[in-house]
């Protein structure tokens, strides 16, 4: 497949580039700066602004799905994701890329009451205006006709965690869940290749056990 990847000099979207990379498709990463990212050899490496609908219909043509991993913590949250959820929504549909996977956030989807994992009590609202950014993008990618997901972990990252080649989806949030990033990724890809979930938003946890 052809694979365009948004926010791919990132955590989330270096570790998608390489899952993707390993498993044969042709990667188009689309970072802010390509002279930041030298390092990132396994694709096609290309400028691009995650907010400009123009722009994403160039660089997705051609292309079979795409994945947004973008954030720019310079801006308000609420309007980077809701510019960028429009954009990538108005721009892929006029490129003809119907399915988009997104990297979520944890704190916007159902924790164990059912109500978002925010809004539970003891939750930490450091990083509120962060989860109510994100949740704005939500609403967006849930008003468009694409065929997307909305892949989030189920608690948070574990930014050390190996690539064990494992990853579970969650029945809901819980902050003390972690996922290592290549293990993440895998979930990203899967949903691009052999998509499970339509148009909803799901938590991913780490595989326990052998």
């Amino acid at each position: 497949m052809n694979i365009v990847i948004f926010g791919a000099g990132g955590r989330a979207g270096r570790q998608a580039v390489a899952e993707a990379h390993r498993r044969g498709h042709r990667v188009t990463a689309v970072v802010r700066d390509p002279a930041r990212h030298g390092d990132l050899t396994d694709a096609k490496v290309v400028a691009g602004d995650v907010t400009d609908a123009a722009g994403i219909e160039h660089l997705a043509a051609g292309h079979d799905a795409a994945i947004s991993a973008a954030a720019d913590l310079s801006v308000p949250p609420r309007d980077f994701f809701t510019a960028s959820t429009r954009a990538l929504t108005i721009g892929l549909a006029k490129a003809g890329v119907r399915r988009l996977v997104v990297v979520g956030l944890a704190s916007v989807l159902p924790g164990a009451s059912g109500a978002p994992l925010m809004d539970e009590p003891g939750y930490p609202n450091e990083y509120r205006s962060f989860s109510l950014g994100h949740a704005a993008g939500l609403d967006e990618l849930r008003n468009c006709d694409l065929d997307w997901a909305y892949v989030a972990p189920a608690g948070d990252f574990d930014h050390d965690g190996p690539r064990t080649g494992r990853y579970v989806v969650a029945e809901h949030g819980d902050p003390a869940d972690r996922i290592g990033y290549a293990d993440f990724a895998i979930a990203l890809v899967d949903e691009v290749e052999a998509p499970r979930h339509h148009r909803a938003a799901v938590s991913i946890r780490e595989a326990s056990g052998g």
